[in-house]
């Protein structure tokens, strides 16, 4: 079971830790990642145990669960857009005040409304949620379904496939077997799905293919229309690739092949460079107009994230949304500011001193109105 599945049928209290216990390693259900046990990790010269070291791991890799799953797509979480960001800002710890100036809401009243309608949700999904689980252990007859893909950037019933059909569809489009040529392009959304899927197994986890390499490996699935093929893998989240075109990899659950074996201390030494992170203060800017705006950060390695929101116009800045459409994500840069001086100080707030570093470089670049992307009134982000 791949972990897509893992991910998909996790019990809630792995879900809501973000990795699952196996008999020799952790798995993180986020990204894949395997930690095993029995093994002290280094992170900044502190050694942690395996169970430690990948809740650390989530934290700086992932930001937190709750930021992973918030950002999952609708078919997911079943949240309307509206919903999600209530949601985030909940999760962030604002009041009724703050998120009714934030979200341009009437009043607090309607903040509290949204509150006890999405209490009812999570009631009504405790309930759903039972009833299903009860269901298992009297339905016989239910299907094996496709697991939903967690990157596909649409969602349809293509989905609606079980194992067998799975089957019967691979030997219809692939007369030659699975490792042989396709027979057709031309098929429903269902069967695709199907194929693609089988298609994306040619790459390898952990790869970094350019165009090249990728058409090489697609010519010899359907050489008639490779490039469609190669549309199609992106489109349905099997494939990623830098905006530019220049770099292809497999968006798949695994990070690192579980065959590879490498030399342990060479291994914790590499492990020991990468978990190195600094804090620090960075802007995105709209090199078109010139307008900003200004984050803070706790590990600034995850700013790729914010570049993969700007590049898909899902970033929560309202106004930079629009610009992106705008101008497309091509116009913008990000560029440190500042990276936050840790003091050797066991006492030292991180959060503080970031907070402190954010408003030394709000006052000094003034990003708001014609300057910036935050609101002059509240010298904070407009969010949709």
């Amino acid at each position: 079971m791949n972990t897509a599945d893992l991910f998909l049928n996790a019990s809630q209290e792995e879900l809501k830790n973000g990795y699952m216990e196996k008999d020799d390693h952790y798995l993180c259900l986020l990204c894949g990642k395997q930690v095993e046990k029995g093994i002290i990790y280094p992170i900044e010269g502190i050694l942690y145990e395996a169970k430690r070291y990948i809740r650390i791991h989530i934290e700086q890799a992932h930001g937190s669960v709750f930021e992973f799953l918030i950002h999952l797509d609708k078919r997911f979480t079943g949240l309307t857009e509206h919903q999600n960001n209530l949601l985030n800002l909940f999760y962030q710890g604002k009041n009724d005040e703050e998120i009714k100036q934030e979200m341009d809401i009437g009043s607090t009243a309607t903040v509290r409304n949204h509150r006890f309608v999405l209490k009812e949700k999570e009631r009504q999904a405790k309930i759903f949620l039972t009833m299903m689980e009860l269901l298992k252990e009297k339905d016989k007859h239910a299907s094996a379904f496709l697991s939903l893909h967690k990157a596909a950037k649409t969602a349809d019933n293509r989905y609606n496939a079980d194992h067998e059909e799975s089957e019967k569809v691979l030997k219809k489009y692939f007369p030659k077997g699975p490792q042989g040529s396709l027979k057709t392009l031309t098929m429903k959304k269902k069967s695709r799905f199907i194929v693609l899927s089988e298609i994306a197994n040619r790459f390898k986890d952990g790869q970094i293919y350019d165009e090249k390499e990728v058409n090489e490996v697609l010519k010899s699935v359907y050489e008639e229309d490779y490039v469609t093929l190669r549309r199609y893998l992106i489109e349905y989240g099997f494939l990623e690739r830098t905006s530019d075109g220049s770099q292809y990899w497999l968006k798949n659950d695994t990070t690192r092949n579980e065959d590879r074996k490498m030399d342990r201390k060479s291994e914790l030494k590499q492990l020991y460079k990468e978990m190195k992170t600094d804090a620090g203060i960075y802007q995105i800017k709209n090199t078109k107009n010139g307008k900003i705006l200004i984050e803070s950060t706790k590990n600034l390695k995850t700013i790729n994230g914010r570049r993969i929101e700007l590049e898909r116009g899902t970033h929560r800045n309202r106004l930079l949304q629009q610009e992106i459409k705008e101008f497309g994500p091509e116009a913008f840069t990000f560029e440190i500011l500042e990276v936050l001086e840790k003091k050797e100080d066991k006492f030292f707030d991180v959060k503080d001193g970031l907070k402190k570093l954010e408003g030394k470089w709000m006052e000094k670049l003034q990003p708001y109105g014609e300057r910036g992307y935050h609101c002059l009134n509240t010298k904070k982000e407009i969010k949709s």
